[in-house]
């Protein structure tokens, strides 16, 4: 059932088998048909979810009802709201399922559990969370400084598993166009700089 996340932590950690079913007797299993919400705006997101199967996505909705997608997570990775399950208020982000998908749960003191009786698991989340930090900062470098067309390929990059199986909507909200652009840019190979991109 956790096969999948206890290779993800063994490439950063080394557990011994009481270690592993301690981590594990913290865990639940929760399964999000399509569109289904893990969580939504203004409610507090109690869980950090890795994906085992399918893929979930966060993003938020700005006043004129465009989607801005912040995250893609397909199987392997794992999402939350950070603010809200770090510091317990209500989030700003919608998380759902794209596909049918099966994640993995761990509440915020399920995880401070881990730290105090684990310690390696401090070094894990640090982990990821330096490499969180490492790709937000670069994809907000990306969208000052790169054109439609150097986004997507930045997206190809990142996300390989998921350009054929994503609709291209998802993939507009994610680089900061109109699906109607991304489909000509895709078609035409336009996407030079100076053009509007998110009209």
């Amino acid at each position: 059932m956790f096969e999948i996340l206890l290779k993800n932590i063994t490439r950063r950690i080394q557990l011994t088998s009481e270690e592993t079913a301690l981590f594990t007797s913290l865990l639940s299993v929760k399964k999000l048909k399509r569109r289904q919400f893990l969580v939504q705006e203004g409610e507090f997101n109690k869980y950090s979810a890795f994906v085992t199967s399918g893929c979930l996505r966060s993003y938020t909705v700005d006043k004129n009802g465009f989607e801005h997608v912040l995250q893609f997570a397909p199987q392997d990775w794992w999402i939350t709201d950070m603010a809200s399950f770090l510091h317990n208020l209500p989030g700003t982000l919608f998380i759902d399922a794209i596909f049918e998908s099966e994640v993995v749960l761990i509440q915020r003191s399920g995880i401070e559990k881990l730290y105090q009786t684990i310690p390696q698991f401090e070094r894990y989340f640090r982990i990821l969370a330096e490499n969180a930090l490492v790709t937000y900062q670069r994809r907000l470098m990306d969208n000052l400084s790169l054109t439609a067309r150097e986004r997507y390929d930045h997206f190809c990059t990142r996300y390989p598993s998921l350009i054929e199986t994503l609709p291209q909507k998802q993939v507009a909200a994610y680089i900061g166009v109109t699906p109607e652009f991304l489909s000509k840019m895709l078609n035409t190979g336009t996407g030079r700089k100076g053009q509007t991109e998110t009209s």
